[in-house]
């Protein structure tokens, strides 16, 4: 699956006690899964997320795309603006899977 850069615009809610918005992990690997498909025409992907994606610009993480073959395939997410709740991103998919496991 080749993907390009891709500019997402998603809300998320703001965690009690604190200012910065916060887009829980699954929210974030769903979101992902969606856009992909989109921009692809392909089927959802499965998709996995190690964290929560916090509202601060520059914030980075790195999620994990499971092709049908089951090589996976990296998959960078970093903020590049906040408005309120809503947390705008890039997503970058590396150029090529690794091999899938045996």
């Amino acid at each position: 699956m080749a993907v390009g850069t891709l500019l997402v615009g998603c809300s998320a809610s703001v965690d009690v006690g604190t200012s910065t918005p916060k887009m829980s992990l699954d929210k974030l690997a769903t979101t992902l899964s969606e856009k992909l498909a989109a921009t692809t025409g392909q089927p959802k992907p499965d998709i996995n997320c190690p964290e929560d994606l916090a509202g601060k610009v520059g914030t980075t993480t790195r999620c994990t795309l499971t092709a049908d073959d089951g090589s996976p395939l990296g998959v960078t997410v970093k903020v590049t603006s906040v408005d309120g709740d809503q947390i705008n991103f890039d997503i970058q998919a590396d150029g090529t899977a690794s091999p899938a496991p045996n």
